[in-house]
């Protein structure tokens, strides 16, 4: 997910979205552990997203503060 693409969204979305890609996230931990994924690359992608969104989250809340 693109940074400009996460900055577009609302608060609440932005929350919704991280909750979702923690799950996924989750998952596929779970599903590495039992049988191997075809990209690993995948858990590493999605961690960098949840990040950039949690970064996004808290400057949009600071800055409504």
């Amino acid at each position: 997910m693109k940074v400009s693409e996460v900055r577009e969204m609302s608060v609440a979305d932005l929350r919704d979205r991280i909750e979702v890609e923690k799950n996924n996230l989750d998952t596929m931990k779970l599903n590495h552990a039992i049988s191997p994924l075809e990209d690993t690359s995948k858990i590493r992608k999605t961690r960098q997203d949840i990040a950039r969104m949690i970064t996004i989250l808290a400057e949009k809340e600071k800055q409504q503060n």
